[in-house]
């Protein structure tokens, strides 16, 4: 049984995390904010396994649940299946079968709910074939999400979405130095990662020579395109990457977001990069600027459904039911912004949502309420011309860079006030 102990603690953990995400409906964010979460007495390394573990779990759902149905001649309880998604998951990574069956049994056997089954997972392990291979289509977006995006790009495009959605993503950084860990520029100017790692231990992370930031919500600050000395807010700044990188141009910038937790994390980024911020902590539905700005960021808080290859498990826990709210949120946050520009100034509009009512729909409704608003059509490095819209926005989605492990999707238009 030595073999079942290597590693046991990450999958005990893993298994933790998908009871809290799958059972209790919290997000991974959430689970990792908790003060007493699964993850506090485990050690960083075994961390970030359990974490990787329980988010492929949930990215290969529907195959791995395909592979161990003729194995089944019921489901089990919920507990019983993760222990067995899990063991499936890591025997399709390659994981030696030996290891990967003792200690699903003796995971089991840990919980009062499950130890009565550690039999039959036992039985059902042994009978999947050697290196699980998964048939099938990848797994599919809820219907509430998927029927729109099928709607908007079709199924071909919403296949190939949800195939890159089932692999890990790779990891992108914004560099601000010139100590950075190896990896591949790519032709937007971030650079990603050649291999999985920790990130506090990376060449030039203590140094501030760079940050984690997806390549396509790095594109975001770029399109606003600041210069040294001008005013700029950053509207719903945390966690802070396109902070980072407007501070980095010289300007003089204010990062308002409703969350103090989540703007300590940007506190601390900012001290690591040696560059500065005026730090807000407000309503942004509420608060007031004491003059205008010359250009304003809004990110704006919307369904994240483009973050999905990140955070895989964002479809089971919604069901749509909070578009029209956010939508509307978007809309009156896109109009307060404008109030706040001086005229001439100029408003990059960004979600990391696939809807195009987030997106598409907010840019026509903004041009229809306010005449003379125009769009600054995008003239930057490294972006397809394919992803511009008609109307001079940038639509950006999993599929593109597929090869290479795609991005996060994105809608982000600049515009200027008259």
């Amino acid at each position: 049984m030595a073999e079942a102990k290597v590693g046991l603690a990450a999958r005990a953990a893993a298994l933790d995390l998908l009871t809290a995400i799958m059972e209790e409906g919290q997000t991974m964010a959430q689970v990792l904010a908790a003060p007493n979460g699964p993850l506090k007495s485990v050690v960083p390394q075994e961390r970030a396994r359990a974490q990787r573990l329980a988010l492929q779990v949930i990215r290969l759902l529907e195959p791995v649940d395909r592979l161990l149905e003729p194995h089944l001649r019921k489901n089990p309880p919920l507990a019983v299946m993760n222990i067995l998604r899990l063991a499936v998951t890591e025997l399709h990574e390659g994981a030696a079968a030996h290891g990967v069956v003792n200690s699903a049994v003796e995971l089991a056997r840990k919980s009062k709910r499950t130890t009565a089954m550690a039999g039959l997972i036992n039985a059902v392990l042994r009978k999947v074939p050697e290196g699980a291979p998964l048939a099938g289509p990848a797994q599919r977006l809820p219907r509430w999400l998927r029927q729109p995006m099928v709607h908007a790009y079709g199924r071909d495009i919403v296949t190939a979405i949800e195939d890159v959605q089932a692999k890990a993503p790779p990891l992108d950084i914004t560099p601000h130095g010139a100590h950075l860990p190896a990896g591949t520029l790519l032709p937007t100017g971030s650079i990603r990662l050649s291999e999985p790692s920790q990130i506090s231990t990376l060449a030039g992370f203590a140094e501030g020579h760079w940050w984690v930031q997806d390549a396509a919500a790095a594109i975001a600050a770029r399109l606003l395109d600041t210069k040294a000395g001008e005013q700029v807010l950053d509207l719903c700044a945390a966690p802070g990457g396109k902070c980072l990188q407007i501070a980095a141009t010289g300007a003089d910038v204010t990062a308002l977001d409703i969350s103090g937790p989540r703007l300590e994390r940007l506190q601390e980024n900012l001290a690591r990069t040696g560059l500065t911020a005026k730090i807000v902590t407000a309503d942004a539905l509420h608060w007031q600027p004491a003059a205008p700005f010359d250009a304003i960021l809004l990110d704006a808080p919307c369904s994240a459904t483009g973050t999905i290859r990140r955070h895989p498990e964002l479809p089971f826990l919604k069901d749509g039911s909070e578009l029209a709210e956010l939508t509307a949120l978007q809309a009156a946050l896109f109009d307060r912004a404008l109030g706040w520009l001086k005229p001439g100034g100029r408003l990059v509009y960004c979600t990391c949502s696939l809807l195009p009512d987030e997106g598409e729909a907010q840019l026509d409704a903004a041009l229809a309420r306010h005449a003379g608003l125009a769009v600054i059509r995008p003239d930057l490095a490294g972006i397809d011309p394919a992803w511009i819209t008609p109307q001079g926005g940038l639509r950006l989605r999993p599929d593109y860079w597929a090869e290479t492990g795609g991005m996060d999707g994105f809608f982000m238009v600049s515009v200027r006030k008259a």
